[in-house]
């Protein structure tokens, strides 16, 4: 049995701001408040630290969530499992949900185009 995400009826856009915002108003709308604050955010320490790696960072992060609220029942998936991992005292079970979210995140950033952990350069 594959725990691949199904095909998204919302196609993945380029990891771009405005495509980010447009592409989330459609699946998590929820979410546009915490992407606006976040990009305000981004965009202050981008200018105080005359860097693009804040503004690089808020694109990637963002884009990830996109893929995961791309796929409904991942992205409820993963909310259970961020609930559980706050209350759980079992180190097995604390390793186990560890696991299931990185993958989770993992599958997200690769969707979105962007390499991983461990993905070696190409």
């Amino acid at each position: 049995m594959s725990t691949a995400p199904q095909p998204s009826a919302v196609p993945q856009l380029p990891a771009q701001p405005e495509a980010i915002r447009a592409t989330l108003a459609q699946v998590a709308p929820q979410l546009l408040a915490d992407f606006d604050r976040d990009r305000a955010a981004s965009t202050a320490r981008a200018r105080a630290e005359v860097s693009a790696i804040p503004l690089r960072t808020f694109t990637e992060a963002w884009a990830v969530e996109v893929a995961i609220a791309r796929h409904p029942k991942t992205a409820a998936r993963l909310r259970v499992l961020e609930a559980r991992a706050g209350e759980v005292t079992d180190l097995g079970e604390a390793r186990d949900i560890a696991a299931e979210i990185s993958c989770i995140r993992n599958a997200a950033a690769a969707e979105a185009g962007l390499r991983t952990a461990g993905e070696s350069a190409r």
